[in-house]
């Protein structure tokens, strides 16, 4: 991607500008973001998706004041008829599932990768929505097909309606209102406040991203950290020949307090370790997500990554689906190029070194990517 080549899906701007001026600072409304027509709304697809085990989907039922939250699977008789009104279902991570949703999330890798997240579809029948809300994330809110109508605003208050199963805001104070057209599309910073209302049935695709709190990603990596420790038989045990008898023997020994703070420092001193359990975390799948039977590879053919595999790298490293490989040389580059383009072409495949090349086997057996056709 040449992120300073204009593109229609910014409307007109170039990845780096819209970077610069727009994310995470302030709304942009885009018009004809994806043309109408090339976009392929399958309803009873996503009803069939929702059906499914491993797969999240909720309902959302409003009856004047009233919301009513259910989570799938559901069936077809379980979801409400089309002739009534107010009602919404929400399916998470069809980009997992569906080719044209992974295609449709590959569009905004202008971000990093670790930073996107998933694509949610939402149907919604005439009045349906989730109530006044805000994200913690930045998202894109593509309409696919039918018209929303979306009030947006600064989230000034954050106070939350009680007693309801949605986070609803209890006070929104709209600054804008769009009404979206199939192929328009609103992408919106974190924390703006937004309430999308359907104007008839329509579908709509949220492209949402990942924004690890810091206690996630802080306990999530250490405790890759902990996990990558050395032998536990080589470990150094707490020892105290120099401790007297006490006749305060509730109270924790200054010693052993200061043998913990070594043993946390030792862990979060070795920048290697961190960047390698970081590279993992962040490339680890997601939950209930599972990779279809992988096959042999023949010789030197065009390679390209399975739609639910997360590739990512830094300087010494190559992660793919929680799993660390140490690279360098000619080999890391052609990893690098894999995990950037998710793709990488005969030729390149033949330059890769015998280890390079029985990795990438392994990888294939486990479904991870598999050869390119065509």
């Amino acid at each position: 991607m040449n992120i300073k080549a204009p593109i229609p899906l910014l409307g007109g701007l170039s990845p780096q500008v819209f970077m610069r001026r727009h994310w995470q600072k302030k709304p942009l409304l885009i018009r004809q973001a994806i043309p109408a027509a090339d976009l392929a709304v399958d309803r009873s697809g996503l009803f069939a998706l929702a059906g499914k085990d491993g797969v999240e989907s909720r309902l959302i039922e409003r009856q004047g004041v009233e919301w009513k939250l259910r989570h799938g699977p559901f069936s077809r008789r379980q979801l409400p008829p089309l002739s009534r009104a107010d009602w919404t279902l929400l399916v998470q991570g069809v980009d997992l599932h569906e080719l044209q949703f992974h295609e449709l999330l590959s569009r905004f890798r202008f971000a990093p990768d670790v930073r996107l997240d998933d694509v949610m579809v939402s149907f919604a029948t005439d009045g349906g929505g989730v109530g006044a809300h805000f994200d913690s994330y930045d998202v894109f809110l593509l309409q696919l097909s039918g018209q929303r109508q979306w009030r947006v605003g600064r989230t000034k208050d954050l106070s939350l309606k009680a007693g309801l199963p949605l986070r609803i805001l209890e006070h929104f104070e709209p600054e804008q209102t769009w009404t979206l057209e199939p192929g328009d599309m609103l992408y919106l910073p974190p924390r703006w406040a937004h309430d999308g209302v359907a104007v008839g049935e329509c579908v709509t695709a949220s492209i949402g991203f990942r924004a690890p709190s810091r206690d996630e990603i802080g306990s999530g990596v250490l405790q890759r950290m902990l996990d990558g420790c050395e032998d536990p038989c080589e470990v150094p045990l707490y020892r105290d020949p120099d401790q007297l008898a006490t006749d305060q023997p509730a109270r924790i020994p200054k010693a052993l307090a200061e043998f913990a703070a070594d043993a946390v420092r030792r862990i979060v001193d070795a920048p290697r370790s961190l960047d390698c359990a970081l590279g993992e975390w962040l490339s680890e799948p997601k939950p209930k997500v599972w990779f279809d039977q992988g096959c042999d590879l023949p010789q030197r053919v065009a390679l390209v990554l399975d739609r639910r595999t997360r590739m990512v790298y830094d300087d010494h490293h190559v992660f793919i689906n929680g799993e660390s490989f140490v690279a360098s040389g000619r080999d890391a580059l052609l990893m690098r190029t894999l995990a950037d383009q998710r793709a990488l072409d005969a030729k390149s495949v033949a330059r890769l070194g015998q280890q390079a090349w029985e990795l990438v086997q392994s990888w294939a057996q486990q479904g991870w990517l598999r050869a390119r056709v065509g």
